[in-house]
């Protein structure tokens, strides 16, 4: 049995958790914000057989997508202003971080 934790940007989320109940694949959603950017993230924490793992990997992997966006950089607060870029930068976003940790038992009441 493993534990799925898996990070992803709250546009792919709806698309995610339907495609993980079409494949049987239970989910705790958590509200969560990156720190980088400060965005809306959504996490998942699922329990998942050892032989589905790869099956919900690729759902993971299949349902999150990288792009790119604009974002305003947060001017520095007391910092060193030298690095400090005053206009939208294009950085890339989505697709999902994903952990997968052994766990010792699995119980649903």
């Amino acid at each position: 049995m493993k534990l799925i934790v898996a990070v992803v940007q709250d546009k792919d989320s709806n698309r995610l958790s339907q495609a993980l109940v079409d494949y049987n694949f239970r989910a705790t959603k958590l509200a969560s914000t990156g720190g980088f950017l400060r965005s809306g993230n959504t996490t998942f924490i699922m329990g998942v057989e050892d032989i589905r793992v790869d099956k919900a990997l690729q759902i993971i992997k299949d349902n999150c997508k990288h792009r790119d966006q604009l974002v305003a950089p947060v001017s520095p607060m007391g910092g060193n202003a030298d690095s400090y870029v005053p206009y939208p930068v294009e950085v890339e976003v989505g697709g999902a971080t994903v952990f997968v940790l052994p766990i010792e038992q699995f119980h649903q009441f």
